[in-house]
């Protein structure tokens, strides 16, 4: 029984300054690269976001993410000696995926909405949510036989003494 390469993700962070031949080049340079001694398992173009925090004052980068499988632990190190020292290259990353991740969100598109934090308003992230008024009752609810939810207790009130 022959068992599969390992998957890794390579997100790469270029430059949006530089010039778009430059830009491609280092994404087909990349791609070559994992070709030549693996297999290109899926390659995203997630374009241009901005960055959480600047990097070299850069606020933004383009994004790319190419996942692959390397039979020869030589693609990692060639890829990261070579991204090292490639101008335009703001940041990459070479994570190797475990068996089982789901595949990468199509961030192109807009399909992905990422959750909502409470500084963009969603409120505090440990709060309840407000419960759904209930739905109005049909005749078929009349026979139906459900139980009924039981009361709310009183909240517990505290009581001062008086001083005598």
């Amino acid at each position: 029984m022959t068992l599969q390469a390992p998957t890794y993700d390579l997100v790469l962070l270029l430059d949006p300054q530089a010039e778009p031949d430059t830009r491609a080049k280092i994404v087909d340079d990349a791609r070559a690269t994992i070709t030549a001694k693996g297999e290109v398992v899926g390659d995203a173009d997630w374009g241009d976001r901005a960055l959480t925090y600047p990097i070299d004052r850069k606020k933004d980068a383009e994004y790319h993410l190419l996942q692959f499988h390397a039979s020869t632990p030589e693609l990692l190190s060639e890829l990261d000696r070579t991204l090292r020292i490639t101008d335009g290259v703001i940041r990459f990353r070479i994570v190797k995926l475990k068996p089982g991740t789901p595949a990468a969100p199509d961030l192109r598109s807009g399909a992905y909405a990422p959750p909502r934090t409470s500084a963009e308003g969603a409120g505090p992230a440990t709060a309840p949510a407000a419960p759904s008024p209930a739905p109005a009752a049909t005749e078929s609810d009349a026979t139906a036989s459900t139980p009924e939810p039981a009361a709310e207790e009183p909240a517990e009130q505290a009581t001062l003494a008086e001083p005598a």
